[in-house]
């Protein structure tokens, strides 16, 4: 038993703040879940602990109350027996009496003992359930933050990465776009070259049907048409 308080009583004792540390330092709540782990594991076999010597105290008890009663009984029989002067029985109750309440005595001890390693049993398994319930909720807690930090990480990296390719082919892209430009400009340049050829065939067409226009009235004018 008193091994079984010693480890309750040291994971009791551990100290919250180291648990957390230790577990920021590695980014993972495992420290704490093997807290846990032994902690639900010492409180199981606490209250199995306290289950039994709490029977022991109830069984101890009862057997104090029986031989206190016997022993009050014997007392007033020995009264009695005096009375009616029978002094050789009451010599043999006298005797009886003593070994009684011996016996009432000793299951006195063991029942205050018993009561006694009950009450601690009892007082550590309220205080490792405390620690339990904070350890979880402090667990809960960390775990929230250590995903809000990866994914801050994650953010600074994928920022850092953008960073890294901001530039990138810049000189290539801007050598692209000019070699573009510049095929535009000289298609720009051949379609001005095509519509103003077309706009000296319409010209010339137009200056030999005002010729032929005119010529056609001096042979109808010189009646030679």
């Amino acid at each position: 038993m008193a091994s079984l308080l010693e480890k309750v009583g040291t994971l009791i004792s551990a100290n919250l703040h180291a648990l957390v540390d230790s577990a920021l330092r590695a980014n993972s709540v495992a420290v704490m879940d093997e807290y846990i782990r032994q902690a639900e594991n010492n409180l199981e076999a606490l209250e199995d602990a306290a289950a039994t010597v709490g029977g022991e105290v109830k069984t101890l008890k009862r057997k104090y109350d029986e031989y206190t009663a016997q022993a009050a009984k014997l007392d007033s029989d020995i009264d009695t027996l005096l009375t009616q002067k029978r002094d050789d029985l009451a010599t043999a109750a006298q005797a009886k009496l003593n070994t009684t309440q011996r016996l009432a005595d000793q299951y006195k001890q063991q029942y205050e003992r018993q009561q006694s390693e009950y009450q601690n049993l009892m007082d550590a398994k309220l205080k490792l359930e405390a620690k339990l319930t904070t350890i979880k909720q402090e667990r809960e807690e960390l775990l929230a933050l250590l995903e809000l930090a990866k994914s801050k990480e994650l953010t600074v990296r994928t920022i850092k990465s953008l960073d890294d390719i901001v530039g990138i082919g810049d000189a290539d892209i801007a050598r692209i776009g000019e070699s573009i430009r510049a095929r535009l400009d000289k298609a720009q340049a051949k379609s001005e070259m095509m519509a103003s050829r077309l706009d000296e065939q319409m010209d010339d067409v137009l200056e030999k049907s005002a010729l032929d226009n005119q010529l056609a009235e001096r042979k109808k004018r010189l009646g030679l048409s």
